[in-house]
């Protein structure tokens, strides 16, 4: 019995153990397979895996930076707006308010951490608390953004999940915790178009990331959890009771002392927008200017590997010429003025039919307006749709949800694209551009008054008839040709070309006609007779095309008499570069707007500077210089002085084209070369009476405005000195005739000649 006992013990004791054994295979086998299963989504080959080389060079589509002439952020170009910042240029607020909101322990785990996903378990999962936490670490986070899920759905979720954790552990290996802060930082979607830290704090503060403060910093962090919802322009109180959140976390943590929590969390929400679009923020225009470049620049230089630089992913840093303050300045002068100019013009336009267009039949105004409906990306997607012109007739026709343009601010409507394009005929337009003389750089450059609107570049794609702006370059033609200087005598009195159908041009007014008048006087008061004068007896149409060939001005110009007043047909870009030859002492600076290209690492790839050409010799181009300020000091420009302030030394000339079609302003300053010009979309939508329509009241006052702007600003240090004079050049500038200034500002031309294309839009 006893053995019969000692047996069933041991048998049992066996069997015990068989089941210890098995259940250990099991164990090990399941261990096993868990252990391939994570082997095989390391390897990739239960779906995509990031190799070792794409961890070590993540795809991150970096957007290229545009910069100022100090390194000011003008926008970015690229399919995500985000750019990489270093840790060392984070601040310590930001860092420890991303610790204490999404990953409290990063320090301590090796990308996943245990501790989060047992509270997930228990209390997000079993016990049903939502406001738990989440389980996933930075590091998870991370991984995410750098290799997202294909697709989303209830059963995929896990798997993803699972490929994260994977992905994290070896992020991990890879690079160490202050590279993975940096790297989470400048891959996040903080919301508003802005991908990244540094572009977050540009957008939201106006700031890089080292300048933003602890409530700042709390802000941002605070978008993580949901960039729409707690976005700080849109829904500023959600936004301060999430910072608020973030504040107690780090209080929580000890991060934060209470006081320094107290503090921070009392404060006012201050945001200063800067959305990141192509559409908004400074310099627009020339914005574009520089993607168009650039797209051409990427495919003749090549990466080491090979392959074309790409402007929209890799990265690059591109270093412009453009000078930020002086930018914002003119960008405000637009503003300042166009509110006032408009507001007139619309007056001028109210209950007079045909507006805003003057002087064209109804057939020519509908013309128009289908012209633009065709050339709308409206039309053009309606047809790449497959509808007939019926249908999209209709469709132009039918009033819809839209937003407008207003010098008011945008605003919400119902309107019929066809009446959209009817409402925005109305609305006059510029382009400024400001060069540097010395160097050649541009410094200022408005294509327009708003490019969301309005897309057509007028600073260098619109070529408009440029009226006694002209002037200039036919009177240094003439000094040059035939050795005449600013006190030289002429007659005001009518001349006629009897080899071009006894062509006499007219004076806009009468002031002096008929009398002995000195050059400086002449130009100051834009006088059509003696231009003709000096064209007809002291140089050539073709020696004056030759001259502001050498200056830069390549657009066609025909070789006839008219030329004298102006009836050319140049863009803002050639007058503003060709006019800076003037003031650096007849040597003409090939323009330059972009000073070098670098990569994403600081390798610079390429520089640029300007080539120079000797145009006109150092004496005449200080006379030209000398005659000009007489438009400023007491001519057709002198409400720059008694109406806008401006106390600089300046040069100047106004211009004005037949019936108001096209308002010009030249102005020289020793360092800064500026060209103005404001008119309608059309010649014919101009302004019907003098007092708005001619140069000096079109265009002078942008330069008006942004004069007073410079000379205010402290950071610019705006250079306000006197032009150079040549040594060893001498001549009479004390014009006795020069003592009858008068009160006219009117510079219109009038030309009815065959080869002066008067007429002519662009």
């Amino acid at each position: 019995m006893q053995n019969r006992g000692n047996n069933g013990k041991k048998d049992k004791q066996n069997q015990d153990s068989k089941y210890v054994k098995l259940m250990w295979a099991v164990y090990g086998a399941f261990l096993a397979l868990v252990v391939l299963f994570f082997m095989i989504l390391s390897f990739g080959w239960l779906g995509f895996m990031p190799s070792f080389e794409q961890l070590e060079n993540p795809d991150s589509n970096l957007a290229s930076e545009v910069l100022s002439d100090d390194g000011t952020l003008l926008g970015y170009i690229g399919i995500q707006n985000r750019t990489n910042v270093d840790y060392k240029d984070l601040p310590e607020s930001l860092i420890n308010a991303l610790k204490a909101t999404e990953d409290v322990r990063f320090e301590k785990h090796s990308g996943i951490d245990s501790r989060s996903l047992f509270r997930v378990l228990f209390k997000t999962v079993i016990g049903r608390q939502q406001s738990s936490g989440g389980g996933s670490t930075i590091t998870q986070q991370l991984a995410k953004n750098l290799f997202p899920r294909e697709k989303k759905s209830k059963f995929s979720t896990p798997y993803y999940k699972l490929k994260e954790w994977i992905v994290a552990v070896k992020l991990e290996r890879r690079y160490s915790k202050q590279e993975i802060i940096s790297m989470y930082l400048n891959t996040v979607d903080f919301g508003s178009n802005s991908f990244g830290i540094k572009t977050a704090s540009y957008t939201f503060f106006g700031k890089i990331p080292q300048e933003l403060q602890l409530e700042e910093s709390a802000v941002l962090v605070g978008l993580l959890k949901a960039p729409t919802t707690y976005n700080p322009v849109r829904h500023p109180d959600k936004s301060t009771e999430r910072r608020n959140t973030v504040l107690s976390q780090m209080y929580k943590y000890d991060f934060i002392d209470k006081d320094t929590y107290d503090k921070a969390a009392a404060k006012q929400l201050v945001t200063h927008y800067h959305p990141q679009t192509q559409d908004e923020g400074v310099a627009t225009y020339f914005r574009e200017k520089v993607r168009q470049y650039m797209n051409k620049w990427c495919k003749t230089h090549y990466k080491p590997n090979g392959e074309p630089y790409d402007v929209y992913r890799d990265g690059l840093k591109i270093y412009t010429t453009l000078n930020y303050d002086m930018q914002t300045n003119a960008e405000s002068a637009v503003k300042e003025h166009f509110t006032e100019l408009q507001k007139a013009f619309f007056a001028q336009c109210k209950g007079r039919k045909g507006t805003p267009f003057t002087g064209i039949s109804q057939d020519n105004i509908e013309k128009y307006y289908d012209q633009a409906m065709k050339s709308s990306e409206r039309y053009k997607k309606l047809t790449e749709e497959g509808a007939k012109d019926k249908e999209i007739r209709l469709n132009f026709s039918t009033p819809t949800d839209m937003r407008i343009f207003s010098w008011n601010g945008d605003k919400d409507t119902v309107m019929s694209p066809m009446d959209s394009i009817k409402y925005y005929k109305y609305f006059l337009n510029t382009g400024m551009v400001s060069v540097e003389p010395q160097t050649g750089h541009i410094k200022v450059y408005v294509g327009g008054i708003n490019y969301k609107y309005f897309k057509f570049d007028n600073a260098q794609l619109g070529r408009r008839q440029i009226g006694s702006t002209f002037k200039p370059f036919v009177y240094a033609a003439a000094m040059r040709d035939s050795g005449i200087e600013p006190c030289f005598q002429i007659e005001n009195s009518p001349v006629t070309f009897l080899d071009y159908d006894n062509w006499t041009p007219k004076n806009s007014n009468h002031a002096r006609e008929g009398e002995i008048v000195n050059l400086k006087w002449a130009l100051a008061n834009s006088v059509n007779y003696v231009s003709a004068a000096l064209m007809k007896d002291y140089t050539t149409p073709q020696s004056v095309i030759n001259l502001v060939r050498s200056m830069g001005i390549t657009d066609p110009i025909q070789p006839v008499p008219s030329i004298c007043l102006g009836t050319p047909d140049l863009t803002v870009w050639e007058m503003a570069c060709a006019m800076a030859t003037f003031v650096n002492q007849g040597v003409h600076k090939e323009p330059v707007f972009i000073t070098k290209i670098t990569d994403n690492k600081g390798m610079v790839l390429e520089t640029f500077s300007s080539k120079s050409n000797t145009a006109l010799d150092e004496k005449t181009a200080y006379l030209v210089v000398d005659l000009m300020k007489g438009v400023v000091d007491g001519g057709t420009g002198s409400r720059l002085r008694y109406k806008y302030g401006v106390k600089s030394v300046i040069a100047g000339k106004t211009g004005t084209t037949d019936n108001n079609s096209d308002g010009w302003f030249i102005g020289l300053n020793p360092k800064l070369a500026t060209a103005i010009w404001v008119g309608g979309e059309y010649r014919s939508i101009h302004f019907t009476s003098m007092t708005w329509g001619q140069g000096a009241a079109m265009a002078l006052p942008v330069y008006g405005y942004f004069m007073n702007r410079c000379e205010k600003n402290p950071h610019l240090g705006f250079y306000q000195g006197s032009f150079t004079r040549p040594s060893g050049i001498e001549f009479n500038d004390d014009c006795s005739a020069w003592d009858k200034p008068t009160d006219n500002d009117n510079d219109t031309i009038e030309i009815q000649m065959p080869g002066s294309e008067y007429g002519k839009g662009w």
